[in-house]
């Protein structure tokens, strides 16, 4: 029923966006009259493309969906499928391997879908699972740079794992301060600080102490203050 719901929903937006066009039209038709094939043609484009685009995330959010299942397939050591499938992956790094190829294919068949760029999301995880971080960093970048908040939020917080991971800890804050200048509905701006303070430890732990306290100033009653807590009493 929602998802019925949703459908009208957009083909009543639809409809009243092409009445307003519509609308328009008569009033100016004869500005109008001249270009009348052009107009029928730029029609048809525009509805055309957009049942295409509706049809076209349908299935790339079914595709997608698979993708995720083989990426979250519990791992059988012993060999075995679970109950129910025929799949079983004994390890992280061979589970990865396949759920690469399934989102390789929702990303590179429909790319310019929500679903689709989720999936090149993935793609960039799956690198990291099997430390090909050369090929991880470039699918990362790629969506950190789209301008979709919540996603391009979560491959910049990818992103910067794969800096701490190759020794570019300075890289890495850069982009967890730029988070947590710019919180998400993905990454919020403590889970930003933790990771930087975090980052900090090693090499500069009295930033690190600076951006705990912070969180614990703002957030006093949060998760994220509790586990700075913790991690300034170890600073100590």
């Amino acid at each position: 029923m929602r998802t019925q719901a949703r459908h009208h929903l957009k083909q009543d937006q639809f409809t009243a966006t092409a009445n307003e066009a519509m609308s328009w039209t008569v009033e100016h038709r004869e500005k109008l009259i001249w270009g009348t094939g052009i107009l029928a043609v730029v029609l048809a484009i525009v509805l055309g493309g957009w049942w295409y685009m509706q049809s076209q995330e349908q299935s790339a959010a079914v595709a997608l969906g698979h993708a995720i299942g083989v990426y979250t397939t519990p791992l059988t050591p012993g060999g075995q499928a679970p109950a129910g499938t025929t799949t079983s992956f004994a390890t992280v790094q061979q589970r990865a391997k396949a759920a690469k190829d399934e989102f390789q294919k929702v990303a590179d068949k429909y790319g310019r879908t929500k679903s689709g760029h989720i999936a090149k999301y993935f793609v960039g995880l799956t690198d990291i699972d099997v430390n090909n971080n050369s090929d991880a960093e470039r699918a990362l970048k790629d969506v950190a740079g789209s301008g979709k908040d919540d996603i391009a939020a979560l491959a910049k917080m990818a992103l910067a794992s794969v800096y701490r991971s190759t020794g570019r800890d300075k890289d890495a804050i850069s982009l967890y301060k730029e988070l947590a200048d710019k919180p998400s509905n993905a990454v919020s701006k403590p889970a930003a600080q933790l990771q930087m303070a975090e980052t900090y430890e090693a090499t500069d732990p009295q930033n690190a102490k600076i951006v705990y306290q912070q969180i614990q100033k703002e957030a006093p009653q949060s998760a994220a203050a509790e586990l700075a807590a913790q991690k300034l009493a170890s600073l100590k």
